[in-house]
């Protein structure tokens, strides 16, 4: 392995390489190499992951992180494999994400035991931010080589960051650094190789805990060369690509997952050749052309974006989701959707009580970031959708799409738990995510779920959905796919493993229609047997087990 780190690092580092870069990771990687190792399942139609904060269920006088891991262990035991822990260390802005200390665990939540005990139960996924940390951490304190100094001869006329504040703030010592996200979040320099060095230990670190999945915030951003965008850039794939030659070597089958809420081609790039760069990129053009397709009651454009999904490699594929902690992500929809779709789309949003987030331009102007708004409000055509049995049915189909969809499946919280806008919780803070990150009491989500008849639909027909995927290998992440062309009304595909096939068919429309269904088998979502010509009441889901 020690040669091929060192070819990783000539490439990272090209001129600037010095001998002594391979020493500093080889003493950064040694505490791990004897270590012993959970061993890690290979991922497979069974895993479902859940998206939530370490407190996004609480009970007073409890470790958020244990009340979870109650929850989780009484009421979705046999629905929920996987679970994405937000960042869950000490922390000074954005919800976590501008973290003060990567190897401790906040102590409002619980502590490391909290998480290796959840990992005995569920398989844990850990956010690792590699890209910033907050101003307030001892790295910042203490290291100044790990941040990155304005600099008089670097062209920044082509960056691009996903915020409208400053790219440079001013310190205490005044230093003007780089901070692509805000004032708290200062961005690392990775070009030292102390800091890579660094955050390389970090991720194994998480991974010595019982992590069996990492998520690379905001990586996108790591590398800056002076007269590009600074994104996407070559040194970044090769840190990655370092990373998961170190993974695969000391934790096989960890999953190493790529967050870069970009355009598809460039967000695809993150497989790197299929084996050495990220086992998963977030499917970001899902969210916005699904909820697309259930406004609009067309399906062409989910279609045709669908039809250039294809399988990556046996350790590479998609994941998948619909709602998360940040928005509704715009940009990925960028080439897919006309300028008018997003705008109906911005119009929808706010009608419905949601708030739209902008993103600077290197031409100085702005543009739609993301909509912040609960899933299933969003879903809502206000003036069709009258009822809540439609309400429900519809975000019933669009899960429907996520779970049937070509790689792993992640559920926000808030969806599996059928949740609405948390106006309160947006007008207190000012922050428009906040909409979609209500904390949840445990004893009176549990109430909730059993009387509130709306919570009730939503969790028990995502739960049943969810495990009847589970059971069938023709759902396998890597098991083919193809979309079938049965008109815009609807949206359909066939996925097939080596035992089975299964047909699945969404009314995207809230109208009864009829369609001629090319298969012949049993609708695995109540047993019914399909054959020919076939009447869909709205937003009704076939998934059809072929005879």
């Amino acid at each position: 392995m020690r040669t091929e780190v060192e070819a990783k690092l000539k490439k990272i580092y090209q001129d600037a390489y010095q001998p002594s870069y391979l020493e500093k990771i080889d003493t950064c990687i040694q505490p791990y190499i004897d270590a012993s190792k959970k061993q890690i399942a290979p991922i497979s139609e069974k895993n479902i992951y859940l998206i939530a904060y370490g407190d996004s269920i609480f009970e007073e006088g409890k470790a958020p992180l244990q009340t979870l891991h109650t929850f989780l262990n009484q009421h979705a035991a046999d629905t929920i494999t996987d679970v994405h822990l937000l960042p869950i260390f000490p922390y000074t802005s954005d919800d976590g994400f501008s973290v003060t200390d990567y190897k401790t665990i906040d102590e409002k939540l619980g502590d490391w035991n909290d998480v290796r005990a959840m990992s005995t139960d569920f398989r844990v996924m850990l956010d690792f931010v590699a890209n910033h940390i907050s101003k307030s951490s001892d790295w910042f304190k203490h290291y100044d080589h790990f941040f990155i100094e304005k600099d008089a001869t670097f062209d920044y006329s082509k960056v691009v960051r996903p915020r409208t504040s400053p790219l440079f703030h001013t310190y205490e010592n005044g230093r003007e650094l780089w901070t692509t996200f805000s004032e708290d979040q200062v961005d690392l320099n990775v070009q030292n190789i102390d800091c890579l060095a660094a955050l390389t230990d970090v991720l194994l670190f998480y991974a010595s805990q019982g992590a069996t999945s990492i998520r690379l915030d905001a990586i996108g951003f790591l590398w800056k060369t002076s007269g590009t965008t600074c994104m996407h850039l070559e040194q970044t794939h090769e840190i990655i690509s370092l990373w998961r030659l170190l993974i695969d070597e000391l934790y096989p089958n960890l999953q190493i997952i790529t967050e870069t809420n970009v355009p598809h081609e460039e967000n695809i790039s993150y497989f790197g050749n299929g084996e050495n760069e990220a086992n998963m990129v977030y499917q970001f053009p899902l969210p916005p052309l699904v909820l697309h397709t259930m406004t609009c009651h067309n399906s062409e454009q989910l279609s045709k974006w669908a039809k250039s999904i294809a399988p990556i490699s046996e350790t590479a594929t998609y994941f998948n989701f619909l709602a998360s902690h940040d928005g509704i992500g715009i940009r990925p929809a960028t080439g897919l959707l006309s300028q008018q779709e997003i705008d109906n789309l911005v119009q929808k949003t706010v009608q419905n009580g949601g708030q739209i987030s902008y993103k600077d331009n290197p031409d100085g102007t702005q543009s739609v970031y993301e909509l912040n708004i609960n899933y299933g409000e969003a879903l809502k055509n206000p003036e069709e959708d009258t009822t809540d049995q439609l309400v429900i049915q519809k975000i019933i189909a669009a899960h429907s799409i996520l779970l049937m969809f070509q790689g792993v499946p992640a559920i926000y919280y808030h969806s599996l738990l059928g949740s609405k806008n948390d106006i309160a919780g947006y007008e207190k803070s000012g922050i428009n995510r906040r909409i979609n990150r209500e904390k949840l009491e445990i004893n009176q989500l549990v109430s909730q779920l059993k009387s509130d008849p709306y919570r009730n639909k939503i969790f028990t027909s995502l739960t049943n959905l969810i495990q009847i995927r589970r059971a069938h290998q023709a759902f396998s992440p890597f098991a083919e796919q193809e979309i079938l062309n049965l008109g815009s009304e609807v949206f359909a595909l066939k996925r097939k493993s080596a035992d089975e096939c299964i047909y699945g068919i969404v009314n995207v429309t809230c109208s009864e229609i009829t369609k001629e269904i090319p298969a012949d088998g049993v609708n695995l979502l109540n047993e019914q047997r399909i054959s020919g010509q076939v009447t869909l009441a709205p937003y009704e889901v076939l998934w059809i087990l072929q005879d």
